[in-house]
C-alpha cells in the first residue's frame, strides 16, 4: 500500500497515538501536518525527523484545538500548501479525574472543546475538498470509553461517547463520496495522558498509584498488557486502505478484551 501524494493531517500528534500514528502515515508516504503543544525544540525535531526519515514533507501547525476557527485555519492552511487534505485523523485529547460533584467547570469545558468540538470543527472544514475529489479518510481516536464508563471521568466518558456519535453520523452523510469514517477504540494506552492521570486517578479513589495501574488500568483490560500507540497506528493505517473501503462508521476496539464482556 502507497500513501504517496495523499496528504494526512493529525490533531495533538506532539506525542503518544497521535504521533505514532503521523509517523506511520509518513512511512507509508503520506505528507503530514502534526499538531499540538509542547516544546517547540521537541517538535521541530519530531517534525524534521519525519521528513528525513520517510522522504515525505511534514508541517506543524499550533493551532488551538479548543478554537474553532484555528482549527479550520490549519485545515484550510494544509489544502493551500499541499493542495488537499485526504486523511484527517482527529486526535487530540485531554483528561482530567474527578467526582463529578467537584468537577471543575472550566475542566469540562476545555475536554468537550478538545476531546469533541474540535474533531466536528476539523471535519467540517475537511470534508468539502473530500467531496470534490471523491476520496478521504477520516478518522476519530475514541476510546473503549466510547462504549463503557468509568467512574470519575464524566467529561472524557461524554466526549468519547459523542465521538462515536459523531462518526456514525458524519459516516452516513458522506458515504456515496469515497470517504470513510471511522473511530478507533483503545483501550489504556501507555501514553503521557495516561501517565499524567495516575496520581489524580490515585487520591480520587485513596490507593497507590501502582494499585491503580494493576488494579485500576490493567484491571480492565483481560490481556493484562497496556496496547501500544504502533498498534493503534497499524489500525489507522489499515483503515486509509482500500482495502478498508467498506468499513465506515463503525467504532473499532483495540483495548485487550476490555469492551468484550
Amino acid at each position: 500500500m502507497t500513501l504517496k501524494s495523499r496528504t494526512a493531517v493529525v490533531t495533538g500528534s506532539t506525542s503518544g497515538i497521535g504521533l505514532a500514528i503521523a509517523r506511520a502515515l509518513a512511512k507509508e508516504g503520506a505528507n503530514v501536518v502534526i499538531n499540538g503543544f509542547g516544546d517547540a525544540a521537541a517538535i521541530e525535531k519530531e517534525r524534521a525527523g519525519i521528513e528525513r526519515e520517510f522522504g515525505v514533507k511534514a508541517h506543524y501547525s499550533p493551532a488551538d484545538m479548543s478554537k474553532g476557527a484555528e482549527i479550520a485555519g490549519m485545515i484550510a492552511e494544509a489544502e493551500r500548501d499541499f493542495g488537499s487534505v485526504d486523511i484527517l485523523v482527529n486526535n487530540a485529547g485531554i483528561q482530567f479525574v474527578s467526582p463529578i460533584e467537584e468537577f471543575p467547570v472550566e475542566k469540562w469545558d476545555a475536554i468537550i472543546a478538545i476531546n469533541l468540538s474540535a474533531a466536528f470543527h476539523a471535519t467540517r472544514a475537511a470534508v468539502p475538498g473530500m467531496k470534490r475529489r471523491k476520496w478521504g479518510r477520516i478518522i476519530n481516536t475514541a476510546s473503549a470509553h466510547a462504549l463503557v464508563a468509568s467512574p470519575f471521568k464524566s467529561a472524557y466518558v461524554a466526549a468519547k461517547h459523542g465521538i462515536a456519535g459523531l462518526t456514525k453520523t458524519v459516516a452516513l452523510e458522506v458515504a456515496t463520496d469515497g470517504i470513510t469514517v471511522n473511530a478507533i477504540a483503545p483501550g489504556y494506552v501507555w501514553t503521557p495522558l495516561v501517565e499524567k492521570q495516575i496520581p489524580d486517578t490515585a487520591k480520587a479513589r485513596g490507593i497507590s498509584e501502582e494499585e491503580v495501574k494493576k488494579n485500576v488500568l490493567l484491571a480492565a483490560q483481560p490481556t493484562k498488557e497496556f496496547v501500544t500507540v504502533d498498534e493503534v497506528a497499524a489500525l489507522a493505517v489499515f483503515l486509509t486502505s482500500d482495502a478498508a473501503r467498506s468499513i465506515t462508521g463503525t467504532v473499532l476496539s483495540i483495548d485487550g478484551g476490555w469492551t468484550a464482556a
